[in-house]
């Protein structure tokens, strides 16, 4: 027996429906669908679901709360642990975070988070701290220096002109 000899099952092969052609048919007139002449019958996307008639849609019903914004303010995080890198009484700011891997983009705001602990004396100039990780940093003999935005882009920029 060869591969075009083999039945098929029945059933595998369900005849088209033909619509639209007679009452005798069982489905002339409107087609199966329904008795609308309008855009219910007429072939396409049919009625998008949102639309509720005449009733005020759910969409608009529900009450709104809250904001958020367009553009999120999200931070680069970086760990105590991970200012291991650095020797005891180095500048720990954006360009050097870069060149060791520890965040992305310098443009950025990052914050330094007190995952760890922290045993070298550092300054550590960030767009923000969690409270922990300025305790540690001063508790280690460092400073933890709040930097502007705008501050930190135009220190970024100075030090790749160098």
């Amino acid at each position: 027996m060869q591969t075009h000899q083999i039945p098929q099952p029945k059933g595998s092969h369900k005849r088209r429906k033909i619509v639209g052609r007679g009452k005798g048919s069982g489905s002339g007139k409107t087609s199966g669908r329904g008795h609308g002449r309008n855009q219910g019958a007429r072939s396409g996307r049919g009625i998008i679901p949102q639309l509720e008639g005449g009733q005020m849609p759910l969409l608009r019903r529900t009450p709104k709360i809250g904001f958020r914004r367009k553009n999120p303010l999200l931070y680069q995080e970086v760990s105590l642990e991970a200012l291991a890198k650095f020797k005891a009484g180095a500048v720990v700011d954006a360009i050097g975070l870069r060149q060791k891997g520890l965040i992305e983009n310098p443009y950025k705001p990052f914050k330094i988070l007190g995952d760890g602990e922290i045993k070298n004396a550092l300054t550590v100039r960030a767009y923000a701290f969690s409270k922990s990780a300025e305790e540690k940093i001063t508790k280690a003999g460092g400073k933890a220096e709040v930097v502007d935005k705008k501050a930190l882009i135009i220190e970024v920029k100075k030090s790749a002109k160098k």
